[in-house]
């Protein structure tokens, strides 16, 4: 088992897998960690949806364009969810108010969510495999991966998470620094933009220089280009036709 500093500053996205099982005993500890996830009031407003069926994985990858949900042994995907909490209160005949029609009540379900993905990869990373978390999971087509998981009404996906055994170890991606990222009592501007250049400066340097694929981006414009594309994505549609419909 790693370390707490190993597992924590050395993660890095695996890509590539190698075709070794992920073992019982270390899909366990995965399902115990997402298990204690700390949630909202504790209404653990998330549910996890494993893929081991290798069809399945290929039928999301088509979806997705995302070479590691196929290859990976395992893929996780984490889904905002109150269907849960609505099946029990019919079943106590408890009024259910439609909090999941509240921006609140979206970003709840989201950072549960979230967090029970970061405790799964934190326990995965702990234990020597490889991870990834996959966003297009979310966003490339909600709708048909919402039907081929049979996801429920009142549920949705926040992220993927590709689990396997490494077959590479790529070189460790900068981020910003502890100044740029932390600030002390207050949020302070200080120096922030120059520190941002120096950082943006930073990842063009890395990304010209790692191993393997080379690419002259930058950061702030690799991200605004992100940013650009993701305007299509009508997310607040996909999660409204889920049972989300936002209005406060």
């Amino acid at each position: 088992m790693k370390s707490v500093s190993e597992t924590l500053l050395q993660r890095r996205s695996i890509r590539r897998y190698e075709r070794e099982p992920i073992t019982d005993q270390q899909l366990n500890l995965i399902y115990e960690a997402i298990r204690n996830t700390p949630t909202s009031y504790n209404g653990q407003q998330f549910s996890v949806i494993d893929v081991s069926d290798q069809a399945l994985k290929e039928e999301i990858y088509a979806l997705t364009n995302q070479k590691q949900v196929k290859t990976c042994n395992r893929f996780l995907l984490f889904c905002a969810d109150f269907h849960k909490i609505r099946l029990i209160a019919e079943a106590k005949g408890i009024e259910m108010p439609d909090f999941q029609h509240t921006l609140d009540g979206v970003i709840v379900g989201t950072v549960d969510a979230a967090l029970a993905m970061m405790s799964a990869l934190i326990a995965a990373e702990a234990q020597g495999l490889g991870t990834c978390c996959i966003g297009y999971a979310r966003t490339a087509a909600p709708e048909a991966l919402s039907r081929l998981l049979n996801l429920p009404q009142d549920t949705y996906v926040v992220c993927g998470l590709a689990i396997g055994v490494p077959r590479e170890m790529p070189d460790l991606k900068p981020k910003q620094p502890i100044g740029v990222t932390i600030h002390s009592n207050r949020y302070s501007e200080e120096g922030l933009t120059d520190a941002l250049l120096a950082y943006d400066a930073e990842i063009t340097e890395y990304n010209a220089t790692r191993s393997g694929t080379k690419s002259d981006n930058d950061w702030a414009g690799h991200i605004i280009g992100y940013y650009r594309e993701a305007m299509a994505y009508r997310m607040l549609d996909a999660v409204r036709r889920r049972g989300f419909d936002v209005v406060s």
